[in-house]
């Protein structure tokens, strides 16, 4: 953890409407990741209900909650706050994986993990 979120824990204070964007990219990423919310909270060492509002855009929350978080679905903090990642293909992969169950997502990243080894070679 950075050396900026270990000393800096000032509250982000966003309007209603992006902390209901920001909870949703949050609720939609768990969901791809075939997390329940009470899963997520205890990998990102939060509470269940502090997760909820957070999805529900009821309460904003720190920059270590942020990287907690982030670093719990693997996704950059800049995709949680701003809905980008440079291009357009994070939203097409999770119209993708929101194709596939657990088992089969499992699966997929072997394979992918594979062609990762493959392409380094």
């Amino acid at each position: 953890m950075s050396v900026y979120v270990k000393f800096c824990r000032v509250v982000i204070l966003m309007r209603d409407v992006e902390v209901t964007e920001i909870g949703g990219r949050i609720k939609n990423l768990r969901k791809i990741n075939h997390y329940t919310r009470e899963e997520l909270a205890e990998i990102a060492g939060i509470s269940p209900k502090f997760l909820y509002e957070i999805e529900s855009g009821r309460k904003g929350f720190s920059a270590e909650t942020l990287v907690k978080i982030s670093m719990s679905l693997s996704v950059s903090c800049d995709y949680i706050m701003f809905g980008e990642n440079g291009t357009k293909r994070i939203e097409e992969l999770i119209d993708i994986l929101l194709q596939f169950d657990n088992g089969q997502i499992g699966r997929l990243k072997s394979i992918i993990e594979a062609i990762r080894e493959l392409s380094q070679m």
